[in-house]
């Protein structure tokens, strides 16, 4: 696993640090996700959730506490409670609380059945988990899926953050968003944030919390060290 902070930009501290699957030499995601078949995509997920854990607590992310962003296949959950059970002892096995635990799925991901995703997410929250819609404004029926599953946290699609700083319209639509979560009590991360120029526009349009290399490069078995730029 290496691990990406996820910022509080106007506290300048870390609100959570992202899980990102690597190889054990440090390969990418990629070349890792593309080993994972149908019959092993139970297997891979409940060992990531594991691995993600145990690098986290060992980096020592307790200490600072900031919460674990772990994402997750929901095609890969046949059963919330049951599936998640390897998570909760693993939590209390390494010391981590599970309040701080949120679980990222991703927008780009096509999925059979929207009951089931959303038992999985209403398992998690009676937990204490919180559940966040990845790469928002990406993938399929963006907000269809937000109305109907009420993620804790949405993150911006990078391809939105983008040169944001230069584009009226990407302006436009995040600025909306921001109003949306605003009414909806649900927290807005843009990700992939690269230039001051964008993180300056994005405070400006009233996003508090970002993701991306102006802040942190994604650290392999550690938790590196965010850096805060002064803005524009």
């Amino acid at each position: 696993m290496a691990f990406q902070p996820i910022v509080d930009l106007p506290a300048r501290r870390v609100f959570a640090y992202e899980a990102l699957v690597r190889g054990p030499a440090g390969e990418p995601a990629a070349i890792v996700l593309d080993q994972v078949t149908r019959e092993s995509r139970y297997a891979f997920d409940q060992a990531c959730r594991v691995k993600a854990l145990q690098t986290a607590v060992a980096a020592g992310i307790v200490a600072t506490g900031a919460k674990l962003s772990i994402n997750f296949l929901p095609n890969a959950v046949y059963s919330p409670m049951a599936c998640i059970q390897l998570t909760l002892a693993t939590a209390a096995q390494t010391g981590f609380p599970p309040d701080r635990l949120i679980f990222e799925f991703t927008e780009n991901e096509e999925m059979g059945s929207p009951e089931h995703v959303e038992a999985i997410i209403d398992t998690y929250r009676k937990i204490g988990f919180s559940v966040a819609i990845d790469d928002f404004g990406a993938g399929y029926s963006g907000l269809g899926r937000f109305a109907r599953f009420r993620p804790d946290l949405i993150k911006l699609d990078m391809d939105l953050i983008r040169g944001v700083d230069g584009d009226p319209r990407r302006s436009a639509v995040i600025a909306a968003t921001v109003g949306m979560c605003a009414a909806l009590d649900t927290v807005l991360i843009a990700e992939g944030v690269e230039t001051v120029a964008e993180a300056a526009t994005l405070d400006r349009l009233g996003i508090r919390f970002m993701q991306g290399y102006l802040f942190a490069r994604p650290g392999f078995e550690q938790l590196p060290e965010a850096v805060f730029p002064a803005l524009a």
